[in-house]
């Protein structure tokens, strides 16, 4: 029962990236599946992040040594940037959870997650243990652990340095190292051996390099007794490529993070220094000593005679000739004991088998969602492209297992369509990140469903088991439902098929500001997950504010056709208040409150997720000055929405159209975040930039990053201005003024230490650590047991206008809705407008 349980609720099965392309081997991918078949052991690298991961190690194991290798990564990355689009937080997380994936599609490995949540930088893993909740973290470790059961583990990070580096890299192999000595006793964790057994890694390793030594020199003087060294940079026949271009590959897929990588040749030597463990006598291969072999396996000697005579002659003109024995090891590894290695190498051998007959099975429903209780038309293919017997016995819908007698002969090249239904079953759940469904902590995600922990990505529910015969030897194939279209540009184009509610609605404006006691028409839209929907609308409001009608009746003929109707909402009249709006629909009784927010971008999946349905409003009596901005767009962010919000008039520059005397219609310029890191056009537009300010304008630049991946700029600005690596991680840090009688902290609205209070995730990052005495530095901050840090809001004349350099988080505080970051923006935007206000006051 403990079996069935773990294979059926906590499936590490579904890493095959769901409703992509089918995957279709040629005969050399058969033939190194083949190689992977014949290699019984496991290794997991952990570390904290997307993109920590060493992909070509990674990749080395996967493709060279053919180990069964998985990366664990502590967090999904909710706490950081993007590159790309506006996502952030729990919406960023989705999207480098699909990145990473689709890097293991490349490389050939594994993805696992613990339900740590990314709370952005930490300075120290008191802190990061702290936040995240050290022994939940811990439990997820030794949960992955013990279901992927790895003869080696692999940390990232050194877990002797805390303090030197991210405290999420170095608690990551705290973790790991901990980990290791627990995993293997049954008074830790008792509770998770009703679904797996306790497990030994053999060995545990630090991936170092000379960098963590601090230089080649220092690297070449150091003991390496206890060091491996591998040669990674093979090159594979089979592919064309070497296995760091392989690995570049993988690397590429983090585009949220600009981690675009170009391919190396050549060898290349990675070392692993042993923390556990005995060493290896051949420092070449960390599997020294351990069995890889079938004959680990009981049983296993008769399977590996079959499959690696097969290897070794290998018809790479037809590999559909090793069919009979594949199906005799088939039959073999269904009846071994160890049910570990047999759920894992079953999978593996009828993906070759398939392949090697040339098996195509698909699953397409007739539209990309369905509702609960709602019946859904599946198009099934079966194609059977080779001279082996087989034939498509049955077919069973699950959820519903409703059968379908078929009893088809599949002839050679011979295509079998037909059409089956099926009904979503009234109690399913909706297709959503399974993580994000029981909210989260600042550091920790709540998953009701303990078996789920781990899992990259929430497994699909509806599938269609196709149960066959080959050779007269019964298999079974398991396909998820898809979605697929034709798109005129692109070709074929798969989904995944989702169960979504009847009805979801949603403010689009997240932020809405009333800096009047005017009232606002608050738009809501509903979407409808159905056809012939009929229902209300209303909306839950803050105490003191008021929203007319109650409700708001409406009727949508069409699925995934979108209905709006419009609120009038007006705040207090004399007092700053804020606080959440939030829709609620309702359809013969029943209440919907969630948001559909799809994020569809070309290198993942079309991803869907329901969150509660809500919007922050703000009654905040804010002064501005000037009313045209433009704003240069960086890495993605939604200041320019915040600022329409305030009463701003924002006008999107596209830098390859500046040129002299084209900004002089912009009462103030506000650079985006990193937009000096990710556009090379400005190297070139920077003078125009600062001619503007010379000349009278208001130039505000928000943070760029330096470092390896850096700013490399040299007129930044007007005067000597260093970027550093400077950040203060603590959102509640006391914020002091140096500058207290300075304008952009008085004029048009006076700033005060509470309008510090809020904040989220972090007070800044990235600030200068040195600049020219034309610059004023207005603030002071630091993380506790630190030096202040002056630097994250500096102010200089230059000609007529102004030059403002900020590190402040305002591209994650405004969207936020946090009052006093609005009134800081105002005031900066207002810099140099004091005698234009002047002036308006007196005409006035």
């Amino acid at each position: 029962m403990r079996t069935f349980l773990l294979l059926v609720l906590f499936s590490f099965s579904f890493f095959k990236v769901q409703a992509q392309q089918p995957q279709k081997l040629s005969a050399s991918e058969i033939y190194e599946a083949v190689k992977k078949l014949n290699f019984i052991g496991s290794a997991l690298y952990i570390a904290a992040h997307p993109d920590d991961e060493n992909t070509r190690l990674i990749s080395y194991l996967s493709n060279d040594v053919k180990a069964r290798t998985a990366y664990l990564s502590i967090t999904r990355g909710d706490g950081g940037q993007n590159l790309i689009g506006p996502e952030l937080r729990e919406l960023l997380g989705v999207i480098r959870t699909q990145e990473l994936l689709a890097a293991r599609r490349l490389d050939g490995s594994q993805q696992f997650f613990t339900r740590a949540n990314d709370f952005g930088y930490s300075k120290h893993p008191n802190e990061t243990l702290t936040i995240w909740d050290k022994e939940a973290v811990l439990h997820d470790v030794v949960w992955v652990i013990r279901n992927f059961k790895p003869d080696i583990i692999i940390n990232r990070f050194n877990h002797r340095s805390p303090g030197t580096t991210h405290g999420h890299h170095t608690s990551s192999a705290m973790l790991s190292v901990e980990a290791f000595d627990l995993t293997n006793n049954v008074n830790i964790y008792p509770e998770q051996l009703k679904f797996t057994d306790v497990w030994q890694p053999s060995r545990l390793f630090f991936n170092t390099s000379w960098w963590f030594y601090g230089s080649q020199e220092n690297f070449e003087k150091a003991d390496k007794t206890n060091l491996l060294n591998m040669d990674i940079g093979t090159f594979y026949p089979s592919t064309g490529k070497s296995n760091n271009e392989i690995a570049a590959l993988s690397r590429s897929q983090h585009s949220s993070q600009g981690f675009g990588s170009s391919g190396v040749r050549g060898r290349e030597i990675e070392y692993l220094e042993l923390l556990r463990g005995a060493l290896p006598a051949d420092k070449s291969n960390p599997f020294d000593g351990v069995n890889t072999t079938w004959s680990r396996i009981k049983g296993g000697e008769k399977i590996g005679a079959i499959l690696y005579d097969i290897e070794q002659n290998f018809n790479f003109k037809n590999p559909s000739a090793h069919i009979p024995k594949l199906m005799k090891a088939y039959q073999l590894i269904e009846n071994i004991e160890d049910e570990h290695w047999k759920k894992i190498k079953s999978e593996e051998i009828k993906t070759i088998i398939a392949a090697c007959s040339g098996l195509y099975l698909e699953a397409v429903a007739n539209a990309s969602s369905a509702t609960p209780g709602e019946e859904a038309v599946i198009a099934v293919e079966a194609i059977n492209r080779s001279n082996v017997s087989i034939s498509l016995k049955s077919i069973a819908t699950i959820p519903g297992k409703s059968i379908e007698a078929k009893n088809i002969a599949l002839e050679n090249n011979i295509v079998s369509r037909f059409n089956t239904t099926m009904t979503i079953p009234n109690d399913a759940t909706y297709t959503t990140p399974y993580w994000l469904n029981g909210g989260a902590t600042l550091g920790m995600y709540k998953v009701n469903n303990a078996t789920l922990i781990g899992n990259p990505e929430t497994p699909r529910l509806v599938k269609v088991q196709f149960n066959m015969f080959i050779n007269d030897v019964e298999i079974t194939f398991l396909k998820d439902v898809v979605y697929k279209y034709t798109d005129r540009a692109k070709g074929e184009i798969y989904q995944p098929f989702e169960i979504l509610p009847e009805v979801t609605s949603k403010i689009e404006d997240k932020v809405t500001i009333f800096n009047t006691r005017s009232s606002k028409k608050i738009p809501v839209k509903v979407r409808a997950g159905k056809s012939e929907i009929i229902g209300s609308v209303s909306l839950k409001h803050p105490k003191g504010w008021t929203v007319t009608p109650d409700k708001i009746d409406f009727s949508i003929a069409q699925r995934g056709e979108e209905k709006t109707v419009i609120f009038t909402v007006t705040p207090p009249q004399n007092v700053e208040s804020e606080g959440f709006l939030y829709p609620k629909v309702v359809i013969n009784g029943h209440s919907y409150t969630d948001e559909l927010i799809e994020i569809n971008y070309d290198h993942i999946p079309k991803q869907t997720v329901l969150l509660p349905s809500k919007a922050k409003v703000v009654r905040l009596n804010i002064q501005k000055v000037g009313e045209n901005i433009g704003y240069i767009v960086g890495a993605g962010d939604n200041v320019p929405e915040s600022l329409k919000q305030i009463g701003y008039n924002v006008m999107t520059i596209d830098p390859e159209n500046i040129e002299a005397g084209s900004l002089d219609k912009y009462d103030a310029i506000v650079v985006g975040i990193r937009a000096y890191n990710v556009i090379s056009a400005l190297k070139y537009k920077q003078q125009f930039l600062l001619d503007y300010v010379n000349n009278g304008g208001n130039l505000i630049v928000q943070y760029n990053t330096s470092g390896r991946r850096g700013l490399n700029f040299d007129n930044l600005a007007p005067y000597e201005l260093n970027v550093s690596r400077d950040r203060v991680t603590d959102e509640n840090a006391p914020v002091r003024f140096l500058a207290k009688n300075h304008t952009v902290l008085n004029f048009p609205n006076k700033i005060k230490r509470t309008d510090f209070d809020g904040w989220k995730q972090e007070r800044g990052l990235y600030f200068p650590n040195k600049w020219g005495k034309e610059f004023t530095p207005i603030l002071s901050m630091n993380d506790k047991g630190e030096s202040p840090k002056d630097g994250s809001l500096l102010v200089a004349p230059y000609g007529k206008g102004h030059y403002i350099y900020t590190g402040l988080s305002f591209f994650r505080e405004l969207p936020l809705g946090v009052p006093g970051a609005y009134k800081l923006f105002a005031n900066m935007l207002s810099v140099g407008k004091e005698s234009v206000e002047k002036k308006e006051r007196i005409k006035g």
